[in-house]
């Protein structure tokens, strides 16, 4: 996974300081590479310490793992990054790479909290919300969805503080999911998002993003974007509900 991704993935974590250091080594990641932890430092007018936080913060082991996988962003930028993107394997990879188990582990709390959760998705996406909504059924959860948007407006009206609104678009800029978001945040619903990983109009609504490495990808016309991603992600998340209220996996 890249820095930018990294970043993007941890940014609930990061202060101010740390988006100073991030921009700092985007901007000169062959430099980066090259210098020690206390040069770094004091490039930045900070200590080492603020750094080794930081590499902690984003996934990395220490300053040696990051100035290794910023090496191995520079050989990959060399290759073209059209090849890597392309392969199932790296869609899957990225998507594991991207799951962030506190995020799982919240949104499981939230979900088991709810007294009322709605799912809404459109198209290719309903059906994700169907499996959501038999897999927390399965753990004695009820919940609900609708193809039908003036049946999720209603749902959402009748939504109270505390309960859940969960919405699934790879794209993250579907018309009809983005009116739902808006409709959530004004009824002051937790809202639940999950989407491609990249920067997107409901990822910005949210309160709580989940992502998956799902670039969109057309065919004659035809949508054909990989939906393994979303898939591994919302079982990734029934299993932890499972196991967290059955005590089975």
């Amino acid at each position: 996974m890249f820095l930018e991704e990294r970043a993007q993935k941890f940014e609930y974590k990061l202060n101010d300081t740390d988006d100073q250091i991030i921009e700092y080594i985007v901007n000169n990641k062959k430099l980066v590479v090259t210098m020690s932890i206390q040069s770094l430092a004091a490039s930045l007018y900070t200590v080492p310490n603020t750094i080794t936080r930081l590499c902690k913060k984003l996934g990395y082991d220490g300053y040696s793992h990051l100035k290794n996988s910023l090496k191995e962003e520079l050989h990959t930028e060399l290759k073209g990054q059209d090849m890597v993107e392309n392969s199932l394997y790296t869609t899957v990879q990225k998507t594991f790479d991207l799951m962030d188990m506190d995020k799982i582990k919240l949104v499981t709390r939230l979900l088991r909290e709810a007294k009322n959760i709605l799912f809404f998705g459109v198209g290719d996406s309903v059906i994700f919300c169907e499996m959501m909504v038999k897999n927390l059924k399965v753990a004695g959860k009820q919940s609900d969805y609708s193809i039908h948007p003036h049946e999720i407006r209603h749902g959402i009206n009748r939504l109270k503080s505390g309960d859940i609104l969960f919405l699934i678009s790879l794209s993250g800029e579907t018309p009809q999911v983005l009116e739902m978001a808006e409709l959530g945040k004004m009824k002051s619903i937790c809202v639940i998002s999950l989407t491609h990983f990249y920067r997107n109009s409901l990822q910005k609504l949210a309160d709580v993003n989940l992502y998956c490495h799902a670039p969109k990808k057309l065919l004659n016309g035809y949508n054909v974007t990989d939906k393994t991603s979303p898939m591994i992600v919302l079982r990734t998340l029934s299993e932890y509900f499972w196991k967290e209220t059955c005590g089975c996996v």
